[in-house]
């Protein structure tokens, strides 16, 4: 007999506000996409790291890949850090401070009232 897997159907469409994002790596993807289209100083800078790197006699072509694959082997932990605080949005950044304020003096304060501690509003 065959053994019966069983696959995780997903729903399609929006998904609540309220819903945390899952986030997860998919070992077996095998291609990445850069889409720089609205980007045109990132894209600039690739394009002319590409032309100084192919400005030789000989080797083959420097591509992309080889770009990416060399900057991010020399990626460090600090890096990283800047990385992941780059990608917080300005409400992230308040919810973070509450919850180290909250972590720290042992309080459980509401957004609200953090906010009105913290700017002094009466």
């Amino acid at each position: 007999m065959e053994e019966m897997s069983v696959v995780e159907i997903k729903k399609r469409g929006r998904k609540p506000k309220n819903q945390k994002k899952e986030l997860g790596n998919n070992q077996e993807q095998t291609k990445f996409f850069v889409d720089l289209s609205h980007e045109k100083e990132s894209l600039d800078l690739i394009f002319s790291l590409l032309r100084k790197c192919n400005e030789k006699d000989y080797g083959s072509v420097i591509l992309f890949k080889d770009l990416c694959l060399y900057a991010v082997s020399k990626l460090t932990d600090k890096d990283i850090e800047k990385i992941q605080e780059g990608s917080l949005s300005e409400m992230e950044r308040v919810k973070r401070a509450l919850d180290e304020h909250n972590r720290k003096t042992g309080s459980n304060l509401t957004l609200g009232e953090f906010l009105v501690k913290k700017l002094g509003i009466n």
